[in-house]
């Protein structure tokens, strides 16, 4: 199990809700699937190291600052003699090395993934100094799509390619490795040292007014909700959800969307686009919030 665990960026998450709700631009849309298929892809890496049987510390999605930059570690493996670094990348199709730059065939440009692993190792190394840790780094580039292919790459370089993933793990684990309080330690240190990206930065410009309102399915995001008794059936893909569940979900979302927003009964029945009577928006805020002021000025945080 993970030191520190993966959970999805909230930058993904704003995107998904913005996505169901508006129509992004083109730029915004490739930037969605682009975080999107770099979770999967992480999740995918998450899965295989989960099985390490070996004595290690697995920290995954850090985020760092030292000296006025910021790096990002995708994941890190603190083992008793090393600490193992690794940019996952989810890349499908072929692609090819040529000149130290790498491409998708035909001929489309891609940032070397070493570029970024060589900057986050050397940020990483002086980190790890400034807390007083010598222990060797050991950086890799994971591929860990099946559907990937790199010709032409130089047997030189820290890739691990998806036919080598599984190999090189049971490589790892075979290493002996005994954790002491001093590992425990410098894990804590660097969850400590974590520190959360502003998710609003770099967001497309959006307000209350111009989203879609209503509960939207949890399980394919329709907004195709009926309510029967107590549950929201979707007319889409058919999946079911308690009310009380789908109005907190909903609340939820838009406390993502607008973090200084007020909750009240007005606004979370217009949210929830009427699916339910306000009396019963109020009793779930009630009952799931705390209730400030009263008559017209009554809010819930």
């Amino acid at each position: 199990m993970a030191y520190r665990s993966r959970t999805e960026p909230w930058k993904l998450t704003i995107l998904r809700l913005l996505k169901t709700r508006m129509t992004l631009s083109e730029k915004d849309s490739q930037h969605y699937l682009s975080l999107k298929k770099g979770y999967e892809g992480e999740v995918m890496f998450d899965a295989l190291i989960e099985n390490l049987q070996c004595d290690c510390y697995i920290l995954n999605d850090l985020l760092f600052k030292i000296n006025n930059s910021m790096f990002q570690i995708d994941t890190l493996i603190i083992a008793s003699e090393k600490v193992y670094f690794y940019e996952v990348k989810n890349y499908v199709g072929d692609y090819y090395c040529d000149s130290n730059q790498l491409y998708k065939v035909p001929r489309s440009e891609y940032n070397n993934p070493l570029h970024q692993l060589n900057r986050s190792e050397s940020l990483l190394r002086q980190l790890l100094q400034d807390i007083g840790v010598t222990l060797p780094i050991e950086a890799k580039v994971v591929f860990i799509n099946p559907e990937f292919t790199l010709y032409q790459a130089p047997l030189d370089k820290p890739f691990i390619f998806p036919t080598q993933v599984k190999r090189y793990l049971k490589k790892l684990d075979a290493t002996p490795s005994k954790l002491t309080e001093y590992h425990m330690k410098l894990a804590d240190k660097l969850i400590s040292l974590h520190t959360e990206e502003n998710p609003y930065t770099l967001l497309p410009p959006y307000n209350y007014e111009q989203l879609r309102k209503g509960i939207t399915c949890k399980a394919c995001s329709s907004f195709l909700i009926s309510v029967q008794g107590h549950y929201c059936v979707c007319s889409d893909c058919g999946q079911e959800q308690l009310v009380t569940d789908a109005v907190l979900r909903s609340v939820k979302e838009y406390l993502l969307l607008f973090p200084r927003g007020k909750i009240t009964t007005n606004i979370i029945y217009d949210w929830s686009g009427g699916v339910k009577d306000k009396r019963t928006i109020r009793r779930v805020l009630l009952k799931k919030f705390k209730k400030i002021g009263t008559h017209l000025g009554t809010y819930y945080e």
